[in-house]
């Protein structure tokens, strides 16, 4: 026979009694992996859980949303979400098998990236306004790369010619590597890269640094100016990350994740490991975060809206 004692046991059931898993949407080795198993490591450490960390990419992120969406909502399938797959792509996608804003509850915000502008060094500009002057002087000529349609880097490129007033054709690519090397050889002249995957050939002179897309300038990079004060006030844009559970998740399994977040974020480990990475590691509540998405969503629309750019 249960006691009173037991039976409020069982209503507040342990969690995690298993292994966790969190789902990537995007391959190994980029910026969103790299933060969720730094995350993860420390997530099986104070829950005394394994936490598994799956790559199910594609589409621009919409295949792991997907995946995860569909999950079973009982917080042992968690996904990390980012401002492509949470904020823009259901702007951009005309068939998303999913709704970021209904089939997700989110739990924390891990980290904001901020991108890079970086052009070939042996192009004739050396900073964000003489880029811009050299662009309204030469309309059409300069080409600025992108990881892909649709990305945080091709719409950081969007919302600086709209901001600037600039004629600049955008080249697609398929990942981040391809850029750097055809910027490297001189093939494109200019591209926002999450800061990550570019700091290294900064350091290197492989690339020049104009500007940092964040409001301020980036502890990585101490040198380099924001766009904002190198030339275009008011411009910001930050790749952003977080965590999500499937939207039905109980609510007191969402508080225990949260709680168990909030202990991940408080590591010293963790926000050096964030920062080695040119993140800005984040400790924002869910509620906060719920918030902070809804303003995400309304940007992206307007930018998106602006450009033209649409996806199947």
């Amino acid at each position: 026979m249960y006691s009173n004692h037991s039976l409020a046991q069982a209503k507040t059931e342990v969690y995690p009694k298993r292994t966790i898993n969190i789902i990537v949407p995007y391959p190994p080795g980029g910026t969103t992996d790299i933060l969720a198993r730094i995350v993860a490591n420390q997530l099986a450490t104070v829950s005394g859980q394994s936490v598994i960390v799956q790559n199910k990419a594609g589409a621009g992120g919409n295949v792991g949303a997907a995946i995860a969406a569909k999950s079973m909502a009982d917080g042992y399938t968690l996904f990390l979400g980012t401002v492509g797959t949470q904020a823009i792509n259901y702007w951009l996608y005309k068939n998303l098998t999913y709704n970021p804003n209904t089939d997700f509850a989110p739990i924390a915000k891990i980290a904001a990236v901020p991108n890079l502008l970086v052009s070939n060094p042996k192009e004739p500009y050396t900073s964000v306004s003489e880029l811009i002057g050299y662009a309204k002087k030469h309309p059409g000529t300069l080409n600025f790369a992108s990881a892909g349609t649709g990305g945080s880097t091709h719409l950081a490129g969007e919302l600086f010619k709209s901001m600037a007033q600039i004629d600049i054709k955008h080249i697609p690519y398929k990942g981040s590597s391809a850029v750097v090397s055809d910027l490297i050889g001189g093939q494109v002249q200019i591209t926002f890269d999450n800061l990550p995957s570019v700091i290294q050939h900064v350091k290197a002179g492989k690339l020049r640094a104009l500007g940092v897309t964040s409001g301020s300038r980036s502890a990585a990079l101490p040198e380099t100016p924001s766009i904002a004060e190198a030339g275009l006030p008011g411009y910001e844009v930050m790749s952003w990350f977080g965590l999500f559970a499937p939207a039905q998740t109980p609510p007191e399994v969402k508080l225990q994740i949260e709680l168990l977040l909030k202990k991940v974020m408080s590591s010293k480990d963790v926000v050096e490991k964030i920062q080695e990475q040119g993140g800005e590691p984040s400790s924002i509540s869910s509620v906060e975060f719920g918030k902070f998405i809804e303003q995400e969503n309304k940007k992206w629309k307007k930018v998106i809206e602006t450009s033209g750019a649409q996806l199947d």
